[in-house]
This record gives structure tokens, C-alpha cells and sequence, in this order.
């Protein structure tokens, strides 16, 4: 079990051992902290598992080319394919090796371009969210304000 994962589970026993008084936002609150907090604990699990998989996946790859190796050799070093012409289909596919490394480091600097875009509409929204929440809490203020001048107007 992963720190984080014990670290939650003593969290969410002192929650539920805690007998004070609670409100309706306590409630709220508390158990969407405890989902976004498990959701938080599993991520290096999920990262890990994910990583694992995509790493044994390209080793078969690299093994398939490795065993075929020993076998083609023998058959087209007997076909007696010119120097020349093995040059050139190295030269051909060192170019396509390039072209895909390229595209490799594209797609990982737009992987990276996508995160960061992502992560400053979050904090953008989270800004947004924040001073809508000073509004509306200002609001209820007011309107608890105008609530209990009523009330004392009706109770003289």
C-alpha cells in the first residue's frame, strides 16, 4: 500500500470518529474531499501501472526485431545483397527514423503545451470560482442582514 493510500485511510477514520456538531456543508465538504482524495491516492498506482504496461509492450516489440535478427541474417546474407544497396536502404531508413523521433518529440511538446494549457484554465477557473463564491457569500450575508431586521420588526 502507498503512503498516500495509509495516509487516507487514517483520515477517513478520524472523520468518522469525530462526533462534534456538523452542518450540511461540513457533510458536502467532507465527502467530496474523501473522493477526490481517493481519486488522488490511486493516481501513482494508475500512472505505474500504466507505465508498466507501455514499457513491456515496447520490450516485446524490441524482442520481436531481436529473435527475427537471427533468423533473417543467415537467409539475406545468402540472397548476397550489394553493399551499395544496404547503404541506401539504411540511408532510407535512417530518414524515417529521424521523421519519427521527430514526430515523437512533437507529440511529447504537445503533450507538455496541453497539460500547461489545461492547468491554467483550471487555475483560471478556480479564480473565477473563488470570487464567485466572495459573491455569493456577500450575498447571503446581506441576505441574512435583511432576515433579521425583519424579524426584529416583526417581533416589536
Amino acid at each position: 500500500m502507498f503512503l498516500s493510500q495509509q495516509v487516507y485511510c487514517i483520515t477517513l477514520s478520524k472523520n468518522t470518529s469525530d462526533e462534534s456538531e456538523i452542518s450540511i456543508c461540513d457533510i458536502m465538504k467532507n465527502r467530496t474531499s474523501e473522493i477526490v482524495k481517493k481519486i488522488e491516492c490511486q493516481l501513482p498506482l494508475n500512472v505505474q501501472q500504466y507505465s508498466d504496461l507501455y514499457t513491456s509492450y515496447l520490450h516485446s516489440i524490441d524482442d520481436m526485431f531481436g529473435t527475427c535478427y537471427i533468423s533473417q541474417k543467415e537467409f539475406f546474407d545468402k540472397l548476397g545483397i550489394s553493399q551499395e544497396a544496404l547503404r541506401n536502404f539504411d540511408k532510407y531508413l535512417e530518414s524515417i527514423s529521424k521523421s519519427y523521433q521527430d514526430w515523437i518529440d512533437l507529440s511529447s511538446k504537445y503533450g507538455e503545451n496541453y497539460v500547461q494549457t489545461r492547468l491554467s484554465m483550471i487555475k483560471s477557473s478556480d479564480q473565477f470560482i473563488h470570487m464567485a463564491m466572495d459573491s455569493y457569500a456577500k450575498m447571503l450575508a446581506k441576505f441574512n442582514e435583511m432576515c433579521d431586521s425583519n424579524t426584529r420588526k416583526l417581533v416589536k
